[in-house]
């Protein structure tokens, strides 16, 4: 392995794949070159996935079918060869070439992360403490959901998520960001070993792809694209030459990123991407910057009428709405470029290189000025002829194979070594790795009786304190019946003698409960009535008890205002049960009529008293106020009287 940094070369040494992935995550280099992706095998999967967000595996040779050698690209770039064989100059050559931006990114990811919010650790069974523990981690989970759904939306990163309530809290939250490793590096972090746990899992493509470092690498020998973009949950797709020629129309619902990219891909390369709106969606950028292509975005979106009239121009059809707004779009972007293309055209026709025309028209695309442009092109022709050349003229010299053979031979030889100690590591770890297990084994058997034994005294345990709870109930019910039977006995005693009067009664002083009595035991001219609870009695109820004849009113609290003055008027008795000593027993009640007898015979004359008193003062009232109202009267007619006499006097004068 050799590593390239601020210009200089270093010879690192030769590497076991652990070795260099650990190598790898710990000076998190920008890019690891290497010349052919096979040469790792079944483990490319997991190298890449190994690799620290930012970190690009590039296969300098180019992309699979396109691979050229690593001694022709270095001498395209200006740079020195020397052994072709010795494998540390193998290393310094792709480390050269990468660093010049030469080769194709292999791409294991799509540009899509999901992001899983879970609980750390388990919540553990029975008890109160549990369930306070487990709804504190739900509203931690919840909480770290809310702070990572925010960062996303600050960050402007489109994203789909799922969550799964409970105790009123989150158990669990899933993002799907569509965005690549990089865009969310810094963004969120992976989290574990607390009581939530973040995972961050990029998703991987089915297949690789494969994308240049540079634009011009992407021109080379593959079809240059035009391609219009719908972006929505059914995408549009429209892909057109660089003579405004149609190649492929597509719509699909639901298509993600990835998905677009490969269709794309396995068409050409598009030097503009296109859209018909403006400014241009998130998605279409997403793509332009995946295939380093121009983003052609119109000044204002495009009306439906012009889009109708690009279809009659192209004398096509489509499927629908979507696949109309990506042709719309790309056909706009080659009608603006379609001039500069013309005359490049003329251009490559004076100077011969119409053959190359496709080449020269993307790069030009891509930035260069028509002169730079046909350079490269007849530059890297007249390379391509060279090496053909040298290819053919190339003996077949059997000292390089012998010298490669020998460093092959030393190469296994070190790994022989390196594979001999590690068995003996091996070996050594299993014998530990076996008296662990066994010292495990006894431990959990002990373990195991252990908790059997504190989980069936548990059991026992809650059960007593049940059955305890169930005894104290039971013998509290049994007791206040006791009481209750003892009372009613009495109270029907007292009741078959006479000596008793019987109440109705009545939980509260409403309509509804006065309707229920009339319903079960009927309502009678002279019956007394027990009320526990008076509060919120009105006027209209306490007249119709008085209009139905009730003799008298028993309550446990005292009556309102407004009910006690209508009782008063209309003479109807009422007290509170702690006066006549109330007996009763949830339904029924009982007082002692002689009680119940002097009570009323009391109340009765105690406001016959008043009333008559009342009545005397309103006499005695009345007397004065016709005393005053005579002596008034007395003290006009004398003045009137005095009055006319002098008139009389004066007329006799």
């Amino acid at each position: 392995m050799v590593g390239w940094f601020n210009g200089r070369l270093e010879r690192k040494g030769e590497f076991t794949l652990y070795r260099l992935i650990r190598f790898i995550q710990a000076k998190r280099p920008d890019i690891v070159a290497i010349d052919s992706v096979t040469e790792l095998g079944d483990d490319l999967r997991k190298f890449l996935r190994s690799l620290p967000p930012g970190t690009k595996l590039v296969q300098v040779t180019g992309k699979p079918g396109e691979q050229r050698t690593l001694q022709s690209l270095a001498k395209e770039h200006d740079i020195r060869t020397g052994d072709r064989f010795d494998p540390y100059e193998e290393a310094k050559l792709a480390a050269l070439l990468a660093s010049k931006g030469v080769g194709y990114e292999v791409l294991a990811f799509e540009d899509e992360v999901i992001v899983k919010v879970t609980r750390g650790r388990s919540h553990g069974k029975g008890g109160w403490s549990q369930d306070r523990y487990r709804k504190r981690v739900h509203n931690l989970v919840r909480d770290k959901v809310r702070e990572i759904e925010e960062r996303l939306r600050r960050a402007d990163l489109p994203f789909d998520l799922e969550t799964e309530e409970k105790d009123y809290g989150l158990a669990r939250g899933e993002f799907r960001v569509y965005a690549s490793r990089e865009e969310l590096a810094g963004l969120i972090r992976s989290m574990r070993g607390g009581d939530v746990e973040v995972r961050i899992q990029p998703v991987e493509r089915s297949e690789l792809g494969f994308a240049p470092l540079k634009k011009e690498e992407a021109i080379k020998e593959r079809k240059s694209l035009i391609v219009g973009i719908d972006p929505g949950i059914t995408v549009g797709i429209a892909v057109i030459d660089l003579d405004g020629r149609i190649i492929a129309l597509h719509s699909e619902r639901n298509m993600p990123v990835g998905e677009v990219f490969r269709f794309i891909s396995d068409i050409g390369h598009p030097v503009v991407v296109a859209t018909d709106v403006s400014p241009a969606p998130g998605f279409v950028e997403k793509i332009a910057r995946s295939f380093k292509a121009s983003l052609f975005v119109p000044r204002e979106s495009l009306r439906i009428d012009e889009k109708n009239e690009f279809l009659r121009d192209l004398g096509i059809t489509v499927d629908d709405d979507h696949q109309r707004d990506a042709l719309a779009a790309a056909y706009k972007a080659y009608l603006r470029l379609k001039p500069k293309l013309e005359h490049i055209d003329s251009r490559l026709r004076e100077a011969g290189l119409s053959r190359k025309s496709e080449e020269v028209k993307a790069l030009v695309i891509q930035g260069y000025n028509l002169g730079e442009a046909m350079q490269r092109v007849t530059l890297r022709e007249r390379r391509t002829e060279e090496e053909e050349e040298q290819e053919m003229e190339r003996s077949f010299d059997a000292g390089p194979y012998l010298k490669r053979i020998r460093e092959l031979e030393r190469r296994i030889e070190f790994l022989e070594r390196e594979n001999e100690e590690l068995r003996g590591i091996i070996k050594e770890q299993r014998k530990t790795i076996g008296k662990l297990e066994r010292k495990i084994a006894d431990y959990d058997d002990e373990v195991r009786r252990k908790v059997l034994r504190e989980r069936e005294l548990e059991a026992k345990v809650r059960r007593i304190e049940v059955l305890e709870k169930q005894l104290r109930e039971a013998k509290a019910v049994i007791e206040r019946l006791g009481r209750d039977l003892v009372q009613v006995k009495r109270m029907n005693v007292v009741e078959i003698r006479g000596s008793a009067v019987p109440l109705k009664v009545l939980r509260v002083l409403s309509w509804r409960e006065l309707e229920r009595i009339e319903r079960e035991v009927g309502l009678r001219r002279g019956d007394v009535l027990f009320v526990a609870n008076p509060a919120g009695a009105g006027k209209a109820i306490a007249e119709e008890l008085v209009e139905k004849g009730v003799r008298a009113i028993i309550t446990e609290k005292p009556l309102p205002e407004a009910v006690a003055r209508v009782f008063r008027e209309a003479h109807v008795p009422f007290f509170t049960s702690e006066k006549l000593d109330v007996k009763r027993v949830d339904e029924f009640a009982v007082v002692e009529r002689e009680t119940l007898e002097r009570a009323i015979e009391e109340l009765l004359d105690k406001w016959e008293k008043e009333d008559r008193e009342r009545e005397a003062e309103k006499f005695v009232r009345l007397l004065e106020e016709y005393r005053i109202e005579r002596v008034k009267e007395l003290e006009r007619k004398a003045r009137e009287e005095i009055e006319e006499e002098k008139r009389r006097k004066g007329s006799d004068l």
